[in-house]
């Protein structure tokens, strides 16, 4: 039988370069990706997210401005991306509408009664870059949630509405990044 041995010190050696081969491969993963998976190129630096207008005719008065402040936390707070006023020179844009709310029975009780009502919230998004004319997406967004409406139907359509919308932000995010 035949055995091979091989000199300590080249064992040594090779262990050695393969762990400094692998701190070099997670060093460039953290220069190029953030802790949340979201990739941006060095060049994008600022967002511009557009006031979505409810063209859904939900009866919520606050639909837009919810959806707009889960947005702009999404992409703040998930990314290094700084928040915009300025369209013309934002390095991103973020735009779109509430386009549809529905409000409907989910699951009929016993007694023929809706026991849960499902929100559904549908936006019509389009993320892009500045300098690009075409863009990264055009696309709806669909959000659902449920809630009970023998409990506390005004407060648990809200709490279900909110839930939706956030949704729809996770998303938008996750797509516009998903490209980075």
């Amino acid at each position: 039988m035949i055995q091979h041995r091989f000199p300590r010190l080249w064992t040594g050696r090779f262990h050695i370069l393969v762990i400094l081969f692998g701190v070099m491969l997670m060093l460039h993963s953290c220069i190029r990706y953030s802790f949340t998976g979201a990739s941006i190129p060095s060049d994008v630096e600022t967002i511009y997210i557009a006031f979505f207008p409810d063209q859904s005719q939900s009866g919520l008065g606050d639909l837009s401005s919810r959806l707009n402040e889960a947005l702009t936390d999404r992409f703040i707070n998930q990314s290094r991306l700084t928040l915009t006023s300025d369209r013309e020179t934002a390095d991103a844009i973020l735009e779109g509408s509430i386009q549809r709310y529905q409000n409907r029975p989910f699951s009929i009780s016993g007694d023929q009664q809706a026991s849960l009502n499902e929100i559904q919230i549908m936006v019509q998004a389009q993320f892009r870059y500045r300098e690009d004319p075409d863009p990264v997406y055009s696309k709806p967004f669909t959000g659902n949630a449920t809630f009970n409406v023998r409990e506390n139907p005004v407060d648990g359509e809200n709490e279900a509405a909110t839930l939706a919308l956030e949704q729809i932000a996770n998303n938008a995010f996750n797509d516009a990044v998903s490209n980075w």
